[in-house]
Parts: C-alpha cells; structure tokens; sequence
C-alpha cells in the first residue's frame, strides 16, 4: 500500500445543478498502488464527484491537485492529458471490431498512411499479458463473441495501453456472475498492484471488501467516512451508506 502524496487529491470540493447542492465540501484523494472505492446509496453525488474527475461536469469550487500540484479539470481532453481514465458501466465497445481495434478506437497507428496493424496488435497482446489476463484466447477476437468478463478486461486493458496514471471503474462487476466478477477483480488488484491509482464505483460491498484498500463513503453530498478497509467492516460501511454512522472527514 502506498504512502506517497496522493495521485488525486481533492479539496472542499463543491457542484450545484440550479438551486441544488450535489458535491458539499468534498475531500477524496487517491493514491498510487492502491483500490480506492467510492461507494454510496443512488442518489449520493458519486456520478457527479465521477464527472469532475472525468472534466465532463467541472466542480464549481474547490481545489483540486495531481500528483501535489493544482490542476483544472474543465473538459475531457485536459483530465485525459493528466492520464485520468474512466471505464463507464457500458464500456463504450463497438462489438463489430476486434479487440486490436477496440483498444486503439480512435488513436490508430499507421505508418506510411496505412494501418500498421502489427504493431498495434503487438502492444495489445503486451497490455493483456501484462495484466496476466488468460481469458481471452486472440486479440483478433470479434468483441461481439465475447462474455461480459472478458469484454470489462478489454476495457480495462485500453485504459492501461495508454499508460493512464488513474483508472476510474464504474460498477465493473454489474451483471456478471460469480467466475467472471472473480477474474474482473483480479485483474483490478493486479492494476494497483502495477502502479496505477484505481477507483472503483460499486454497489456491491462484497467485491469491495474483496479488493479495496480505502473506501469513502458519499451521502447525500457529503463524504461521511473515509476508512482503510483493514479497519472497518461491512456493518459500519452499510450504517455510513444510510446515514446512521458518520465521521469526520479529512483527506
């Protein structure tokens, strides 16, 4: 587990849509080599804390700094450029290509204005190799013949290619069963364990004690706990979700 100065860290963090406050003071930080879970009743303000992070929806006050340093996040290409990374829930896969394609989607190598597709081929089988990912048979694979385990590890595989410094995982797990939520979470704990910083959104405390190291916990716009997972358990994450336990938050 890490101790160095936060990859993220954010800082009385505000966001308002209209008269209504989504983000209160918020504090989170975020840090290298671990799995920092951010869980929360719907409703909570996680999409949104997600967003800021993403610079799909800026926060409206608040400081944010990466790796120390204040930055903003106002749009997409400026999160991006830092190497913050989010794999939504739908995993915005196009079923139709391979996974060489899928995971160079947008950022195509070629060399004398032709695909070079050995090269990309070569990096994306590297990326998954270094993931120790064994599911998935040929990077040549149509991503439509794929299970849903295997698709999230394609995404998630994307993220790492472009040597992003943070991957946000929003439900990886959703609708999976249980072999497959098994391989996803490996392959999350082997992301942290590479170096990255790694958050994972979830509704399921089980995959989250499974492979967080922090968790903080949003209610109603408010961050009401901030634990290591070695020093809480489910009971008391479940009492911060509703409302009935709090605690004062710092970074």
């Amino acid at each position: 587990m890490s101790t160095e100065t936060p990859v993220i860290e954010l800082k009385n963090v505000k966001k308002n849509f209209g008269p209504v406050e989504v983000l209160k003071d918020v504090n989170f930080s975020v840090r290298a080599g671990e799995v920092t879970a951010l869980v929360g009743d719907n409703g909570a303000g996680k999409s949104t804390l997600i967003k800021g992070l993403a610079g799909i929806q800026p926060y409206d006050q608040g400081t944010i700094l990466f790796e120390g340093n204040p930055v903003e996040l106002k749009s997409p290409r400026q999160s991006s450029d830092l190497g913050i990374d989010v794999v939504y829930q739908d995993l915005a896969l196009c079923d139709n290509l391979d996974i060489v394609h899928n995971m160079f989607l947008g950022r195509e190598q070629a060399h004398t204005g032709v695909l070079d597709e050995g090269a990309m081929e070569s990096k994306a089988a590297d990326t998954l190799t270094s993931l120790s990912v064994r599911t998935v048979k040929s990077v040549r694979q149509k991503v439509a013949r794929l299970s849903g385990g295997q698709r999230q590890t394609v995404a998630i595989a994307r993220a790492v290619l472009w040597n992003n410094k943070v991957v946000i995982l929003d439900e990886p797990t959703a609708a999976l069963g249980v072999a497959q939520t098994e391989q996803v979470l490996q392959l999350v704990r082997r992301l942290a364990d590479s170096g990255k910083a790694v958050i994972i959104i979830s509704h399921n405390l089980q995959d989250v004690f499974a492979v967080a190291d922090r968790i903080y916990v949003l209610y109603l716009g408010k961050m009401t706990a901030a634990v290591k997972k070695s020093e809480t358990n489910q009971a008391d994450v479940v009492g911060y979700i509703t409302g009935a336990k709090t605690q004062e938050v710092g970074v």
